[in-house]
């Protein structure tokens, strides 16, 4: 991990960006600071309770802690294309890109739009539509 800059492509350190958010110092205060903390979690790995904590429960049926702490894919770099919030909705939309096995250096692209809501102050992922 390059020290000048997050995981999630911020240029802040990830100390000072997604790593109070993953070690539960602060909560997010918008839907794309929790979509690239949530980024940061699937690529750091080992995240599992954060994912799930932060997962809309009615939308997290059936996953588990263990099987979200995996790191199945490599992730490599998270591009932001919008995001957008109007009262306790959010939307963001971005570009991952990973290699989808240890072994290969083939990268692929997933282009998700997420959902997000706010409950009681704390911003949730609600699910996303994969393009």
């Amino acid at each position: 991990m390059n020290m000048k800059s997050c995981i999630c492509g911020k240029p802040q350190p990830f100390a000072k960006c997604c790593d109070r958010f993953l070690s539960y110092n602060q909560t997010a205060r918008t839907p794309e600071q929790l979509m690239r903390s949530r980024f940061s979690a699937y690529a750091l790995g080992g995240y599992g309770e954060y994912l799930i904590s932060t997962w809309l429960p009615a939308s997290a049926k059936g996953l588990s802690i263990l099987d979200l702490s995996k790191k199945t894919v490599d992730w490599q770099r998270l591009k932001v294309i919008s995001s957008f919030q109007q009262g306790d909705n959010g939307m963001v939309e971005f570009k991952a890109w990973f290699c989808a096995s240890m072994s290969f250096d083939e990268m692929e692209i997933m282009h998700e739009v997420s959902e997000f809501v706010r409950i009681q102050s704390r911003w949730l992922y609600v699910g996303g539509r994969v393009n």
